[in-house]
């Protein structure tokens, strides 16, 4: 089955890119300088001792409980592959989500279920995507893993589960999007409390040096106190990117559904949008994929990009 993503394709690049959900305001300055200081002519730690521990002591988790990713792609099949190799074959997926949940159960031939209290792998997003909502079905049953990728980039609304909740649920992270460095493939989970032996089998399951000398360098820097401050400071100004980008698109007739993150879907005025704004150089994110056929999801841009989205808007819609 083909995959579909958003960001540059066999077309290239495009000069405006609302299809993907990294954090506009970036790259990260201390992040980047950590990333271009990286050491590409040694390999790194195959142990990553030092980048396990930094992880740990930043959510103040034991080290026995990280489990490092080349990306948050990488660990979806690799847990799926876990599931598979315990004889596991129950797997609950969103209605709306990410599309590697459900292309990791199809390789490793996991069936969807509809009831969630009978899945061995459930899966969850929050803030979700496409729709950049709230997560709203949760079990005690079999495996979850919470998929955080969006949650750095929160901008308003509160995370479903408290902190305690938290301890019984596989949390996946890719820092990647939240600083603006989705070129560097590098991620991590955290296991729940008392899942050692499950630690151990997935660690079994990843290639040595399962992240090279770049990742190891943006997750070190995302640990980091000036890292932390920057992503900070971006949020106030992607809120309000956010509402003037809503408020734009709906004046030109678009309807933009709820969101609580840096992105948000939208049922623009005209059919087969997508096509018609990439021949001017400018990507959206068509949902049918995610099973929403008619609206197509924009990450918030900076007021330039949007100006130009509105731009060859009005000139299209008068074709």
């Amino acid at each position: 089955m083909k995959r579909i993503h958003g960001a540059a394709n066999e077309n290239g690049q495009a000069a405006f890119d609302f299809s993907t959900n990294a954090n506009a305001c970036g790259a990260c300055p201390p992040a980047l300088a950590e990333v271009q200081r990286a050491d590409a002519a040694h390999y790194p730690d195959f142990t990553y001792t030092a980048l396990r521990k930094a992880l740990a002591d930043f959510h103040g988790v034991e080290i026995g409980r990280i489990v490092l990713a080349g990306s948050a792609s990488e660990f979806i099949f690799r847990i799926t592959a876990w599931m598979a190799r315990q004889g596991k074959n129950r797997v609950w997926i969103p209605p709306h989500s990410y599309g590697d949940y459900a292309h990791a159960a199809r390789a490793w031939n996991l069936q969807p279920i509809t009831a969630i209290q009978t899945a061995d792998l459930a899966w969850a997003c929050e803030p979700s995507s496409p729709l950049g909502q709230a997560h709203t079905e949760w079990t005690n049953h079999g495996t979850q893993v919470l998929d955080c990728a969006y949650a750095p980039l929160r901008l308003s609304g509160k995370p479903s589960l408290n902190a305690a909740q938290l301890q019984s649920v596989w949390q996946l992270f890719s820092p990647n999007k939240a600083l603006g460095l989705t070129g560097i493939r590098a991620a991590y989970a955290i296991a729940p409390q008392g899942a050692e032996n499950a630690v151990a089998e997935l660690n079994d399951l990843a290639p040595s040096w399962v992240t090279g000398s770049h990742g190891v360098a943006m997750l070190m820097a995302w640990t980091q106190s000036d890292t932390q401050n920057w992503l900070a400071q971006t949020l106030p100004t992607l809120r309000e990117w956010k509402a003037r980008q809503i408020a734009l698109l709906e004046n030109q007739g678009w309807h933009c559904e709820p969101s609580e993150a840096n992105f948000f879907c939208a049922k623009p005025p005209k059919a087969k949008i997508c096509e018609h704004l990439r021949q001017h150089n400018i990507q959206l994110r068509d949902a049918t994929s995610f099973g929403l056929a008619g609206l197509v999801r924009l990450g918030v841009l900076a007021p330039q990009a949007q100006d130009e989205l509105c731009v060859k808007m009005t000139y299209i819609i008068k074709q």
